[in-house]
């Protein structure tokens, strides 16, 4: 009984942030308006007290900032903000893959990454039309997390988490957006040939260009963004990472 009253409050801090990052996401509570305890705490059906810890925790993430006359509002992003967090997760997973190839990789290890990217391949292999989008969204995240724990740094691991917590920098921020736009259908044939390039690098001690591929794959990002904004505006509804940013 002590052990299920223990984890009652982790259980609704935990559905208080889901709910609340699922509503800041969808646009449902818009940047720059302020955050109601009493109305979240009624709309999400939990207590204030795990409220405040879920928005807390989204402070931590970047989602939403305190304000002068106290309580929290959804942030916005401006464009230069989400190019910056984009280039900044490719700095971040570049240095771990460089380290990574640096200090060696055990082959329990390289063996986990390297099934991960072999299961992308068949995801991949039956082309954007028949691709299963949901699959590559899981795959492509678990692909990530390994790479960054690859290099046994767990101040990288951690600042990597922090950045891609923000929806627009996350690897998969245009993934689920993919079946209905072939441009971007196109970049995860160009992804796949980057995670394989990556691995290749760090398994033969190649640091130097596995920094390289690996900025460079943070860059597809920037490359769809810069689709959307300049090139099919339209599309900006459809992308939940843009939700934030502002103009």
């Amino acid at each position: 009984m002590a052990a299920e009253r223990d984890g009652a409050p982790k259980q609704q801090t935990a559905k208080a942030l889901t709910g609340l990052r699922d509503l800041v996401l969808k646009g449902e509570v818009l940047p720059g308006e302020r955050l109601s305890e009493v109305a979240l705490a009624a709309r999400l059906k939990v207590s204030r007290t795990p409220l405040r810890a879920a928005l807390q925790k989204l402070e931590q993430e970047g989602l939403v900032v305190m304000i002068p006359s106290g309580g929290y509002a959804v942030r916005s992003f401006s464009r230069q903000d989400v190019i910056d967090a984009i280039e900044l997760r490719g700095v971040l997973e570049g240095t771990a893959a460089r380290l990574a190839a640096e200090r060696g990789v055990s082959p329990v290890k390289l063996k986990a990454i390297s099934d991960v990217v072999a299961d992308l391949d068949r995801v991949v292999e039956p082309g954007p039309g028949a691709m299963d989008f949901g699959l590559y969204e899981m795959l492509n995240e678990r692909f990530h997390r390994q790479l960054a724990a690859l290099c046994g740094s767990e101040v990288l691991s951690r600042e990597i988490e922090r950045i891609t917590s923000l929806p627009f920098a996350s690897p998969n921020a245009f993934v689920n957006t993919e079946a209905d736009v072939p441009a971007f259908q196109r970049t995860l044939v160009v992804a796949q040939t980057q995670h394989r390039a990556i691995i290749s690098a760090i398994e033969l001690r190649e640091g130097a260009r596995a920094e390289a591929l690996a900025r460079e794959h943070a860059r597809l990002a920037r490359q769809n963004l810069d689709f959307v904004t300049e090139e099919q505006p339209d599309l900006r509804s459809k992308v939940l990472a843009l939700t934030l940013m502002a103009g």
